[in-house]
């Protein structure tokens, strides 16, 4: 089967199951008197995973798909760094002890936005109210053009030991077209600034699928992208969403590539990744170095997926602060306001800002675990998953039945029991993964979430 006759099948529009389910059946009747009841439930030797939200940009990049705006006066920004402050005070207290954290992660947005003092301050808050392991892996998300030699003197001082570089593309002309202008010599400089630091995992993020790239821009890129030497790359397809980010409207999409056109420049990067970089693909869209932890936990069958893509945390707690950040537990999840004016009311009136979330029942956390392998290890044995959940199979076995056409067409390999994403099925590791999710309506007739496209 052609590339065409693959995309023409299977590029619809599916979730990335970073949660199961994910967010857009999460509901409103799930609230802070939910949250409140799952934290103080928690054992007090559980490790927890921290993610702090800063819904700020220096800039506007008009592909962004996150939840940001641009701030160009500190004030607001002091404000939210207060907010936050309260949020952590808030948490600290229902959890009645230093509960240990294994992992901080920094994200946005861009969570360097916040004055220098307001960083450093929230992380001396967190180590206080929180008992933050020595080896805790401290990550923050930069966009190297924002990174003041003062900024990297600061991330030194909050004790940063992983960093994100966006890059995206590093062709002039594409960079115009998204509002992105960023120089390599920019991000070289960003890159040794943060090795010299100390920051022992460098990650550099692409996207493919931008107005103007073509197959060659791409390749060109991703060995510029090399020659930072990182530990990992993540590599993602544009997601073209208008009605839910207005800015996008402002890409023709004209000057977008089509789906072919996507899948032929996610090819070129990849192989340059593995073949010139000697990286190992990870899921559907990471690549890392034979002796990097991710890598380390795909082979040892431990690699996670989560709200901040794949991951090697074992915490079982992830805790989200921050407007429209999104929490983990054992009951559930839950996602604060996102109107930043709103998550600051709440908080400063002593209130919990949840707004939304999901309670797990005993068939999401089955379909859960068997989501997360497909995506993880791009394999697994569904009696076998279920069995540890103490679960009949026969709806898994139900639900895989068209893995059979998927078989077919050379994306799988299926023997009625186990699965097997093939290479050329990585790209559509996803559309196999929906087959077990119980809550994706595939009925054309009935409304539903507008995921981004599969390829």
């Amino acid at each position: 089967m052609t590339h065409a006759d693959l995309i023409a099948r299977y590029d619809g529009r599916v979730p990335r199951y970073t949660s199961y389910p994910t967010a857009p059946h999460f509901s409103a009747e799930i609230g802070a008197a939910h949250y409140q009841r799952w934290l103080a439930a928690l054992p007090p030797a559980s490790p927890l995973s921290l993610y702090l939200h800063v819904p700020f940009c220096d800039r506007l990049c008009l592909y962004c798909g996150c939840h940001t705006s641009v701030a160009r006066h500190e004030r607001p920004k002091r404000i939210y760094a207060e907010a936050l402050a309260r949020e952590i005070g808030l948490l600290a207290d229902i959890l009645g002890q230093r509960a240990r954290v294994s992992q901080i992660h920094w994200g946005g947005g861009t969570p360097t936005a916040l004055p220098d003092d307001c960083l450093t301050t929230l992380m001396a808050l967190l180590r206080t109210r929180f008992d933050v392991a020595a080896d805790a892996e401290i990550a923050i998300e930069i966009d190297p053009v924002a990174l003041s030699p003062d900024k990297l003197a600061t991330l030194g001082r909050m004790g940063i030991n992983r960093a994100s570089l966006g890059v995206q593309d590093f062709d002039e002309a594409v960079q115009a077209a998204i509002g992105r202008p960023q120089s390599f010599a920019q991000t070289q400089d960003a890159a040794q600034g943060l090795r010299a630091l100390g920051v022992t995992s460098l990650n550099l993020d692409l996207i493919y699928g931008l107005p103007l790239q073509t197959e060659a821009s791409v390749a060109r890129t991703a060995r510029l992208a090399l020659a930072l030497s990182p530990d990992r790359v993540a590599v993602f397809g544009y997601a073209h969403v208008p009605w839910m980010k207005k800015h996008q409207a402002l890409i023709p999409e004209a000057t977008l590539p089509d789906s072919t056109a996507r899948l032929h420049q996610e090819t070129a990067i990849r192989q340059v990744l593995e073949q010139e970089g000697g990286l190992l693909p990870i899921g559907l869209d990471h690549y890392a170095r034979p002796e990097d932890e991710m890598a380390q936990a795909l082979r040892a069958g431990a690699l996670q997926r989560g709200f901040q893509g794949y991951m090697v945390d074992a915490a079982p707690v992830l805790l989200g602060l921050g407007a429209s950040a999104i929490g983990a537990l054992p009951g559930g999840y839950v996602q604060t306001q996102p109107r930043i004016p709103a998550y600051e009311e709440a908080v400063f009136n002593g209130r919990l800002p949840i707004v939304r979330g999901f309670a797990l029942q005993p068939d999401d956390r089955l379909r859960r675990a068997v989501i997360e392998r497909i995506m993880c290890d791009l394999a697994v044995d569904l009696p076998a998953v279920a069995a540890s959940f103490g679960a009949d199979p026969a709806p898994l076995l139900a639900d895989a039945q068209p893995l059979s056409g998927f078989a077919a067409d050379g994306l799988v390999e299926w023997n009625g029991r186990s699965l097997r994403v093939t290479e050329p099925g990585r790209l559509f590791v996803r559309n196999v993964a929906a087959l077990f999710d119980r809550y994706l309506t595939r009925d054309a007739s009935q409304p539903q979430p507008r995921h981004a496209r599969a390829v």
